[in-house]
């Protein structure tokens, strides 16, 4: 670019080799680059956060550009602009001076623009006998050209993230919404259940929702408020199915009973196991199993078990399984103990309470009486993994992100 060298400020200000990389960057622009000034002004915008800018750097960056006589910044041309500090502060909507001052240098380390100081620190510029700028002292808007394609990226990265927390947001609102709502309808037509813990789980939970500012945070409680809203449809539907059964059930022995008024002996249980008790040979299956929970949740939850997954991680749930039946073996669970806990859970979910017994297992002094007491309770409707996973979710919080 006509006129481009490596310069330092005049006065007290010093020079670091982030700038000077800056100018050598900016000079290594190939000729004939043109880029809308006011395109590249609205990346900036957007990409303030990222930038390190608030609105009034912003303001001046405007009011530099405006400095500039063309639509389009182009390497071919003079890229220094030279306005006094009184022309900047009437284009900056009249900001004061010392402001000024400050936002010129934010925007100098943010890399949006080099000065150019002339040898006394003024700004002006020397023309030729026709007229045309042989030099300028000012301010270069060659950064903004040189990073053109980088600030558009970085406009495009902060749509995306903030589309992506508006997501999380409507979400977040909707369970919020129907948790509650279930909630209070549980409470208030006697379903049974500790729906004073289910409540305070939930306001636990919501109550990190104002302070959230990330994506990664929003992200965190999204997850917790889903897991809660499984769990409490998951108790309801356990409960509503039961009703139901018994109901049939009910109707079955009594259409039995009249049916055979000759001979009521016939029909009796004639041992404890027919009477409905539990036996090894014969475990007690749930109406409908514990449903599954998402895997990315369990892992969170659980992060220890993934070493033992083939080949040191865990893809799928046929790869928690495997390394549920690795942990198993190495926390000196019986064969018969995790046998019945996958016919009582099902597989999936036995697995799962195998990875949290192994998150725990330092404060469990027998994983396998520890998992056959679960089995028992999950037998009876007493037991359900949520609150399991949602305690160990909370005590291994997920790393913050940019995207979801």
């Amino acid at each position: 670019m006509p006129g481009q060298t490596i310069t330092t400020p005049f006065g007290r200000r010093t020079i670091t080799l982030a700038l000077i990389k800056g100018q050598l960057e900016s000079a290594d622009v190939p000729t004939g680059k043109t880029v809308d000034k006011w395109r590249v002004y609205r990346d900036a915008c957007d990409a303030r956060t990222l930038l390190g800018l608030r609105d009034r750097a912003l303001a001046v960056l405007n009011a530099l550009l405006s400095f500039y006589p063309e639509s389009h910044l182009s390497a071919d041309d003079n890229l220094i602009v030279f306005p006094s500090n009184a022309q900047l502060t009437a284009r900056a909507n009249g900001i004061a001076g010392t402001t000024l001052r400050e936002n010129l240098a934010l925007l100098v380390k943010a890399g949006l623009i080099h000065r150019k100081d002339s040898p006394n620190g003024k700004r002006y510029a020397r023309k030729s006998d026709g007229g045309t700028i042989e030099d300028a002292y000012g301010f270069s808007l060659a950064p903004l050209l040189a990073r053109a394609d980088e600030l558009a990226q970085l406009a495009q990265q902060v749509v995306a993230e903030r589309r992506s927390m508006q997501l999380h947001r409507e979400k977040i609102t909707i369970l919020r919404r129907d948790i509650r709502k279930l909630i209070t309808a549980a409470m208030e037509e006697g379903a049974s259940g500790n729906w004073a813990q289910v409540e305070d789980q939930y306001i636990e939970i919501v109550s990190g929702v104002a302070k959230a500012k990330t994506l990664g945070e929003l992200g965190a409680i999204r997850e917790d408020l889903e897991l809660l809203y499984g769990e409490v449809v998951n108790i309801l539907e356990m409960q509503i199915k039961s009703q139901k059964n018994d109901g049939n059930a009910n109707e079955c022995r009594h259409h039995i009973q009249n049916s055979n008024t000759e001979s009521s002996s016939e029909i009796e249980p004639s041992s404890e196991d027919e009477q409905g008790q539990p036996s090894a040979g014969n475990p007690v299956r749930l109406h409908e199993r514990i449903k599954t929970f998402p895997l990315g949740m369990v892992l969170r939850a659980c992060p220890e078990v993934v070493a033992y997954g083939p080949s040191g991680g865990v893809a799928d749930w046929r790869d928690l399984m495997s390394a549920a039946v690795v942990v198993r073996s190495m926390l000196g669970v019986s064969p018969s103990a995790y046998q019945e806990a996958c016919e009582v859970m099902g597989p999936e979910n036995a697995a799962v309470a195998v990875a949290c017994i192994l998150e725990r297992a330092g404060h469990i002094n027998s994983p396998g009486g520890y998992l056959r007491d679960l089995t028992r309770k999950a037998a009876r409707g007493e037991f359900s993994l949520g609150p399991m996973i949602m305690a160990l979710a909370r005590s291994n919080p997920a790393p913050a992100t940019r995207a979801s």
